[in-house]
């Protein structure tokens, strides 16, 4: 998020007041426009463009069990998708229609493939290239229309195209019939149906397009592959799109022909792939895709039939058993899809058919150790490890010669991962130049891994300037590290950044702007630096490169919870830690921590009033507040919060930002809405994100929070694209995780969060680099070249570092951060986690923190609801733990701030028993 040349209108109903000294915003807001450029502008590129879609023709309306479906009469493209229960909203952009009617701009219907003849090259066809109204076939029940369309593709085309549109029940079936009148066998190396849904967010109040607007997820599973498209309030009915006969979700190509503008209010449409080898052995050389790409012939005469099902989805939880009720291999993945290589991973395989053969194939090795025989419930268990790290694939065939596809990426154990990460931030990012003119020494500097060098100077003046979340990045990362793994050398190297360069110059110390954050410690301003202070290779021209002026100004407040979260880890360092950090600095850290956090709302008013990304530091420096006993300055952050969540509870969806769209706000609306006890703008708040954090058997995609404009602010390879594990997955995954503690029984909500907590660290390279986040798009599907905005993300992962374990009703005890064994009355639990030092055990709803100290293992009777706790040995910084619970425990120990003091023994376990009955 940035502060972009755009027109964002905002319209504020009534009274901006001032209340003992600051700013307190009373204002609904009634409208946020959703543009990224000026309305009239959007869509000027389209100006003069003939209609060629054949509107004027008229539209025909079918009504099926499910749908109302639409379809252009001249075209027969569809023109409206809705369900018959909801007839007011629509699956597809039919409010563009018109402004989307010329040729190469796609519709539900259209169809993209490549082919050769024997000897030839490939040659690329599309019926949306060149629109012609196409001829009309006499159809019956339960075929609701077709059309020869070889008016709208090339004269001598040697394959006849036919599409029909079916009803099945609830359900509808497009179906493609591609017959061969050429008399050699014809080579189909790319086939793709376009899933034109809509995602177009352009000129819409945030109402209106949680109202209007859908998201889409793939998962790229070939026969047991699906498209789900989801409202984006998170509520039903949502969309299935499956394979019916002969269409496996081979691939997810970008449609960037078509010339709706993408921006940060439009992702861009792409196309289920049945097949995509041609484009592999051209556009895509080189590039290992997530499948296997095939081709096929169809011979003389043949015919072949390819078609997908649309189907209702009444909730985004019961996504499982709707694919499961339209025959659709179901993999419930245990963590996830992400796999550290000490976590013994579980997968269970739910389809009619039994498993007759599997393989591990990619750069990445998963092997599995046993196969389960079908159980009563329908569900088969494959018990796997990660071996090698990297991304592989397990291709499962079952008896009817359905494949299935399931992507994993292996990782290190998860200590070892945040243990490289802090290294790499602490040696290769760190920045020592004293002579530095724009004093950003020492600190945590971004990175470019692709030329292996520190970014000193770059376009965007934030990515350089170790400011705004692209250059705050690397320095929060690091420091969030030390909250989980504390590490001596790198605290002292972290010491000097918080001392010298961050307090006094990221950080205002003195004066009106005392505790102020500024956007960019780098800037642009020729005129008054020496000469050849600034690359001359480097465009500089453009709005991203601030003056000074920009540069030094205090009122972006996405720059505060970095800053306070800095503070925040370094007082719990100074606290509850021995010689990491002196003792009777951890006043000085807590105090700074929560006057950053006021600071926000006086300095930096206007953006205050959204969430912000890592806006659940505020609550943590809150309890810590009240913890020490330091009242008037608890009292003083609450109620600045509470004037917030205020202004969220009034309004339908609180989820504005300097950007039209958000997926980063919800995660602090959520804490103070669950707080303060607005308990239906919480449920408001999880259902959005439900709706952009997907539960798929893919580690790219599984538990991936929706961003698609950061590679442009944040990134190297700059594009409107989507993000893989951008920092949206670790910080929306904070209130995920957050509601399955308030409601264990809703497995969903632990699926999702620990996907996006996993996911979070998914992309860390084998040395440690920690990139901006990961390319989907299938000419690249690698890391991007820059750390740029990681470290939000990473935030994400250390506030939720916890083991969780849960007794599934239908699978039984399944554990997420930790390894379980069960023998006859016990379930032994050992701890995976980088920390250790969160637990939390649904069946009895206790959760145990530790603010110092290592869980190692626990084991738990369930019959006598006994739990016995291992603690790692003491180690020369951390003499003692102190352990907290949502329970009183009943140990006869000291107490600290609220917490057990537990003494630790030097070199072998200490150990302590609870009992969790009521």
């Amino acid at each position: 998020m940035r502060n972009l040349p755009v027109v964002l209108k905002v319209i504020l109903h009534f009274n901006l007041f001032i209340l003992h000294k600051r700013l307190v915003l009373r204002a609904l807001i009634l409208v946020l426009s959703l543009n990224a450029i000026h309305a009239q502008d959007y869509w000027d590129n389209l100006n003069g463009c003939q209609e060629t879609l054949g509107l004027e023709e008229g539209q025909t309306t079918f009504t099926t069990a499910g749908f109302l479906l639409k379809l252009v009469h001249s075209s027969q493209t569809v023109a409206g998708l809705s369900p018959v229960g909801d007839p007011d909203f629509d699956f597809t952009p039919s409010d563009r229609l018109e402004l989307r009617s010329s040729d190469t701009l796609y519709h539900l219907g259209d169809l993209n493939f490549r082919y050769r003849l024997p000897g030839g090259s490939w040659v690329s066809e599309s019926t949306a290239y060149h629109r012609k109204p196409v001829q009309p076939l006499p159809v019956a029940a339960p075929v609701l229309a077709g059309a020869n369309l070889e008016a709208t593709l090339s004269k001598n085309l040697p394959l006849q195209i036919k599409r029909y549109y079916e009803a099945d029940g609830a359900d509808l079936i497009l179906r493609f019939e591609l017959a061969n009148t050429h008399s050699e066998p014809i080579e189909i190396g790319a086939l793709g149906i376009p899933m034109i849904f809509n995602n177009i967010l352009e000129g819409k109040t945030l109402d209106e397009a949680h109202g209007q607007n859908v998201f889409f997820d793939p998962y790229m599973g070939m026969d047991a592959g699906y498209l789900e498209v989801k409202r984006l309030h998170g509520g039903g009915p949502g969309l299935l799109v499956v394979p019916e006969e002969n269409a496996p979700f081979e691939n997810y190509r970008p449609l960037l022909d078509d010339p709706t503008r993408r921006s940060v209010v439009f992702e861009g449409f792409h196309e289920w792939m049945i097949c995509s080898k041609a484009y592999a052995e051209d556009d895509w050389a080189g590039v290992t895709q997530w499948n296997e790409t095939t081709a096929f012939k169809i011979q003389p005469g043949e015919t072949r039939n390819i078609s997908v099902r649309l189907a209702l989805n009444s909730t985004i939880e019961t996504t499982e058993k709707k694919l499961n009720d339209l025959s659709i291999p179901v993999a419930i993945g245990v963590p996830g899809f992400v796999l550290p290589q000490d976590v013994e991973g579980r997968l269970w395989l739910k389809y009619h058919e039994p498993i007759v053969s599997w393989v591990v194939k990619g750069d990445g090795l998963v092997s599995i150790s046993e196969v389960g025989e079908p159980q009563l419930n329908g569900y088969q268990e494959i018990r796997l490890k990660g071996t090698i790290w990297g991304r592989s694939r397990l291709e499962i065939r079952y008896a009817d010669s359905t494949l299935q596809t399931i992507h994993y990426k292996v990782i290190k154990p998860e200590s070892e991962v945040v243990r490289d990460f802090g290294h790499f931030l602490t040696t290769e990012q760190w920045f020592s130049d004293t002579t530095d003119i724009f004093n950003r020494a020492p600190s945590v500097i971004t990175y470019d891994i692709e030329t292996r060098q520190q970014v000193t100077q770059d376009r965007r003046a934030w990515i350089a300037g170790i400011g705004d979340e692209g250059g705050s990045g690397s320095w929060l990362g690091a420091i969030m590290k030390q909250y989980v793994q504390p590490e001596a050398e790198e605290i002292d190297k972290l010491s000097q950044f918080m001392t010298k360069t961050l307090w006094g110059g990221l950080q205002y110390a003195k004066d009106s702007l005392k505790y102020g954050v500024r956007k960019s410690m780098f800037f642009y301003q020729p005129d008054s630096m020496p000469k050849g202070t600034y690359d001359s290779s480097i465009d500089y021209s453009t709005w991203a490169a601030w003056s000074k002026e920009h540069a030094e100004s205090v009122g972006r407040s996405f720059n505060y919870p970095h800053v306070a979260a800095a503070h925040w880890v370094f007082y719990r360092l100074a606290r509850y830690y021995t010689g990491l950090v002196p003792e009777s600095d951890w006043s000085v850290y807590l105090d700074r921590s929560w006057r950053t956090a006021v600071a926000m709302t006086e300095l930096a008013p206007y953006y205050a009033q959204f969430g912000q990304m890592e806006g659940t530091v505020f609550g943590l420096i809150l309890e810590d507040l009240k913890r020490e006993g330091w009242t008037d300055a608890a009292e003083k952050l609450e109620s600045v919060m509470r004037s917030r969540a205020e202004n969220w509870s009034v309004l339908n969806y609180p989820f504005g930002s300097e950007m039209p769209w958000d997926s980063t706000g919800q995660e602090e609306v959520y804490f103070w809405s669950d707080y303060f006890g607005f308990d239906e703008k919480a449920t408001v708040t999880l259902n959005a994100i439900m709706a952009y954090m997907p539960v798929i058997p893919h580690w790219a995609y599984n538990g991936n929070a929706r961003r698609y404009w950061d590679f442009l602010y944040g990134g190297k390879l700059s594009r409107i694209e989507r993000q893989i594990h951008h920092y949206g997955s670790g910080m929306n995954a904070i209130p995920v995780l957050s509601a399955f503690r308030n409601q264990p029984d809703r497995f969903h909500l632990l699926q999702v969060g620990y996907g996006g907590r996993l996911g979070a660290i998914s992309n860390i390279t084998q040395e440690g680099f920690g990139p901006a986040a990961f390319h989907s798009f299938p000419q690249t599907l690698a890391i991007d070249g820059i750390s740029g905005d990681y470290g939000p993300g990473f935030f994400g992962y250390a506030i939720n570092e916890s083991a969780y374990i849960t007794r599934h009703p239908v699978l039984g005890w399944l554990g997420f951060g930790a390894n379980i064994s069960e023998s006859s009355d016990i379930v032994e639990i050992q701890i995976t986690t980088a920390s250790g030092r969160q637990f939390y055990l649904a069946s009895e709803e206790f959760w145990i923190r530790l603010d110092a100290g290592k869980i190692t293992r626990l084991e738990y009777v369930p019959e006598s609801q006994s739990l016995k706790v291992f603690l790692a040995p003491a180690t020369a910084h951390q003499p003692v733990a102190y352990v907290r619970c949502n329970r009183d425990m009943g140990l006869s120990v000291d107490i600290f701030n609220e917490a057990y003091k537990i003494p630790l023994h030097d070199t072998e376990e200490t150990a302590f028993e609870i009992y969790l009955k009521q």
